[in-house]
């Protein structure tokens, strides 16, 4: 059973990798009067349009790399160079998964910069050994071994995680089997919310819910002693931020 098993994986993979393009060379030297960026931002638009049709996944990722390999790879042979031999970043970064709040792209964080941890809500849970342990692990990776010295939450305005929090059944009927228990680290800036801005509209509860959600991860940090060290030793500091995509705003503070 365990040789069909593993037999049926090998001819997985073998198919996967069929329809893999390599992409090496430099890349092409742009055409026309339009830019890569701007001919993705257009397609974007025309995919929230309705107008995706004619989108090619392969032709995106190929472009995109290419993309990169003229403007930063190939343009700065020094700094790739001395970033294959190792990272030392100095920035822990936590954010949503949303596909609308990269940290790359909202702050313009370069290779090697930031090490990145992503996920729903920008959530970071207390230390446990037994649970969350893809979460401990980029931290104490990211504290003990790269020696980062700030650590950075990331909330956003109409966060998808935050809203199921601030709407999901009290009563657990109709939950998510995964999210609904991920997002719930963060019941104590619902509660918050709840409690103290009961008049507002929901919509406005929802985003100081993301604020206090972030407010939320960053105590959660001290409990992990590595971390509670560097707080202590002033080796490391904790930042919370918010990007609001609608206005076009960024708030950045620390707790006291």
């Amino acid at each position: 059973m365990a040789e069909e098993q593993f037999s049926e994986l090998v001819n997985y993979e073998c198919s996967i990798k069929k329809n893999l393009v390599i992409i090496s060379e430099k890349a092409e030297s742009e055409k026309g009067e339009i830019s890569d960026d701007e001919k993705v931002i257009c397609e974007v638009q025309n995919g929230h349009d309705g107008n995706s049709c004619c989108f090619d996944p392969v032709q995106r990722i190929v472009d995109g790399f290419n993309h990169f390999l003229s403007n930063k790879f190939n343009k700065y042979p020094c700094l790739f160079n001395e970033l294959a031999d190792s990272q030392s970043p100095k920035f822990l970064v936590f954010a949503c998964s949303d596909s609308r709040v990269s940290p790359s792209h909202i702050l313009n964080f370069q290779p090697g910069e930031a090490f990145m941890a992503r996920n729903i809500g920008n959530l970071i849970p207390l230390f446990d050994t037994l649970k969350y342990s893809g979460v401990g692990s980029i931290i104490e990776y990211a504290v003990k071994n790269l020696k980062v010295e700030n650590i950075l939450v990331i909330g956003h305005s109409r966060c998808g995680g935050i809203e199921r929090l601030m709407s999901y059944p009290e009563d657990g009927s109709a939950r998510f089997d995964f999210i609904d228990d991920w997002v719930s680290i963060a019941q104590a800036a619902k509660d918050k919310v709840k409690a103290e801005h009961s008049h507002l509209s929901f919509e406005e509860q929802w985003n100081i819910c993301a604020e206090e959600a972030v407010n939320i991860s960053l105590k959660n940090l001290h409990s992990y002693p590595f971390v509670q060290r560097g707080v202590e030793e002033k080796t490391i500091t904790l930042r919370g931020g918010y990007y609001d995509f609608v206005g076009g705003s960024f708030k950045l503070w620390e707790l006291e």
